[in-house]
């Protein structure tokens, strides 16, 4: 269990660890193969031809060191050893010094490229059979290598060329800056087309909230453009849709007032009696069922977005509850502001705050600001409130959460659904819960 447990975790935290957008995802997949690939060119470099090349280097340097120092164990006279000293100046570019009485010193500073000072240590260990010293980084163009010998310490000074490659750091430095070069030409590509592609959903996301974003272009690639063109005639399809049903609502709106004040006319003009009474409020009641109706089939969705003051609105439409009875408490910050369509957000809230009203006493609305940017705006009552597994039904239109849907009561079962509709319509969404107070609490989720 342990060992089919693991692969899993280490998958799901490199999944964690790996990008989101696409931009981070293309560019990794651009990037990721280069620089892989350099790193392998790099190492094989370094193993196979620098290192090799190196030691070499030092093997040589290491047996001229101990020519020298042979030479100088068999010529003891300063002429001799002057000559010799001389030679080896003129042939092999190499400056050598007997310091009589010296010792060699204690300690030695590393190199940041370890294999310089192993290669050097293993060639000299190999050709010399006394005591020895060197650094390769006192001096920027040489190396200082130091033998004990029996009159003292022979010093001697090799250029840096003839110990090692010195020309490796180069290749490193020019395959660092050709990779840093693809990644900003990758960049630069994969910004553009991503760019197109953010461009589109931010086009679809305005469209989606009733936001209309007539600078919104197509342009990158063929499919980006192709999705664009199709992005903008499914908007046009929609609206068009749109404004056919608004126009038939309109007018089935009008073919229906008209009896209904005529017969509302009627009866005001006829005797009053209790069957009059009974008829106005069938009128009445059938009034209401048709505004519903048709509030829910609108869907205010012509109406134009603006800046509003929360605190406001909220008290607006609280009057109306106010006015039924009700006690309405608003905590509601003065600086809230909302990117909204009013009428909407209006009529949603109103559903909210009567269906508060109608089954309870008391009513609390409060706004807030979340983290993500968004706002939350949550109607509480004291009344009976809904069965949690039932609060998805609450939603569907024409369910009063009543299976016989007694006509005598008041209401068709659209207010919570026009109310998320209209929540949606914006790109939020309605929640229901339980209230502090007892009853019912309902979220309106807006976003930034």
């Amino acid at each position: 269990m342990r060992f089919t447990l693991a692969p899993r975790l280490i998958s799901r935290a490199i999944k964690r660890s790996l990008p989101t957008t696409l931009f981070g995802r293309s560019l990794l997949i651009i990037i990721l193969p280069v620089a892989a690939m350099q790193i392998a060119v790099t190492w094989v470099f370094f193993d196979a031809h620098w290192q090799t090349v190196t030691s070499r280097l030092s093997d040589g340097l290491a047996g001229e060191v101990a020519w020298a120092v042979q030479g100088f164990r068999d010529s003891p006279t300063p002429q001799a050893q002057a000559a010799l000293a001389e030679r080896a100046e003129t042939t092999l570019s190499l400056s050598i010094a007997l310091q009589p009485g010296r010792t060699l010193p204690k300690g030695r500073r590393a190199n940041p490229f370890a294999v310089v000072d192993r290669a050097l240590e293993r060639a000299l260990s190999e050709r010399l059979d006394a005591p020895f010293w060197f650094d390769t980084t006192r001096y920027p163009a040489y190396v200082d290598i130091r033998v004990q010998t029996p009159q003292g310490v022979l010093r001697v000074l090799a250029p840096r060329d003839r110990a090692f490659a010195t020309q490796g750091h180069i290749f490193v430095l020019w395959m660092t800056l050709a990779t840093l070069m693809l990644t900003a030409i990758s960049i630069l590509f994969i910004r553009n087309q991503v760019r197109a592609i953010e461009r589109l959903a931010n086009a679809a996301e305005d469209f989606g909230k009733g936001i209309e974003a007539p600078a919104f272009k197509p342009h990158g690639a063929r499919e980006v453009r192709r999705a664009a063109h199709a992005f903008l005639a499914m908007k046009s399809r929609i609206q068009r849709h749109i404004d056919q049903r608004t126009a038939l609502l309109a007018s089935v709106s009008h073919d229906l007032r008209t009896p209904l004040t005529r017969l509302k006319l009627e009866l005001a003009l006829s005797e009053p009696t209790s069957r009059t009474g009974e008829m106005k409020r069938d009128l009445a009641e059938m009034e209401h069922m048709i505004d519903e109706y048709l509030a829910f089939a609108r869907g205010e969705g012509g109406e134009a977005v603006e800046t509003i003051p929360l605190r406001q609105l909220i008290t607006e439409v609280s009057e109306g509850a106010i006015r039924a009875g009700a006690t309405v408490t608003v905590a509601v910050t003065e600086d809230l502001t909302a990117l909204v369509r009013p009428n909407a957000l209006k009529r949603a809230l109103s559903n909210l705050i009567m269906n508060g009203a109608v089954h309870g006493e008391t009513i609390e609305v409060s706004a807030r600001a979340r983290p993500d940017g968004g706002l939350e705006i949550i109607v509480d009552d004291d009344g009976p409130g809904i069965p949690p597994e039932r609060h998805e039904d609450a939603f569907k239109a024409f369910n009063r959460l009543d299976e016989s849907r007694n006509q005598n009561e008041k209401g068709v079962g659209l207010g919570l659904a026009i109310a998320r509709d209209v929540a949606r319509g914006h790109g939020g969404d309605v929640t229901l819960d339980r209230s502090p107070l007892g009853g019912l609490r309902a979220v309106i989720r807006l976003p930034n």
